[in-house]
């Protein structure tokens, strides 16, 4: 269940487990085109706007023991999208590497930081008080959020802060959050024409 490079900067994987079957196959380079079913349909309005804001090409599928929870099926979704990104990403010679956004909609406003820094960290904040309890589109509860960036950040390895600056409606702090981590991560992960094919770390490696 390893992710693996079928081309250039494109990578898949397929993880299959007694809760959840995942497939993922994405593009860096795409065109901001997707084809998601996670049957939690929230989740696959996120992973959509994700891919059209990053204009990553992501292909989902996934299937899981939702009946239970929805809660296995998103996070081991979001870990699949977290190795795949990372070995689409190879040795991050000559990206720009770090990316920052803003992303209102409506009275909602989140801004993201990213570094693809090859060291996992999320720092997550500034959702209203209950924002976790909300089950937003009959499935996918709030808490799940965070969740999600954090399965993302630490399979994928880069560095996130994500912060939510104002809202009050539930699907509209979510949808901020990731319109602005997606429209980040496009810059971050974007060639630098000046950096040519050097990596753009003091260390010589990211």
């Amino acid at each position: 269940m390893s992710a693996e490079l079928i081309g250039a900067r494109r990578a898949r994987m397929e993880r299959v487990t007694s809760e959840s079957s995942v497939f993922v196959e994405l593009d860096l380079d795409g065109s901001g085109v997707s084809e998601i079913s996670t049957t939690v349909p929230f989740f696959d309005h996120m992973l959509t706007a994700l891919s059209k804001h990053s204009l990553i090409d992501l292909t989902v599928r996934a299937t899981g023991d939702t009946h239970i929870d929805v809660h296995h099926t998103v996070e081991d979704t979001a870990i699949t999208i977290g190795e795949v990104l990372r070995v689409a990403l190879g040795n991050k010679a000559g990206i720009r590497r770090f990316g920052t956004s803003y992303a209102p909609l409506d009275e909602a406003l989140a801004r993201s930081v990213v570094d693809v820094s090859g060291r996992p960290y999320l720092v997550h904040g500034g959702e209203p008080a209950g924002q976790e309890y909300h089950l937003i589109g009959g499935h996918f509860t709030g808490s799940m959020t965070r969740h999600v960036f954090e399965a993302i950040t630490f399979h994928a390895q880069i560095c996130a802060h994500i912060e939510v600056l104002s809202g009050r409606d539930p699907h509209h702090i979510v949808e901020a959050q990731f319109k602005s981590f997606a429209r980040a991560l496009r810059e971050a992960v974007e060639h630098d024409e000046r950096m040519g094919d050097k990596i753009p770390s003091t260390k010589g490696a990211l």
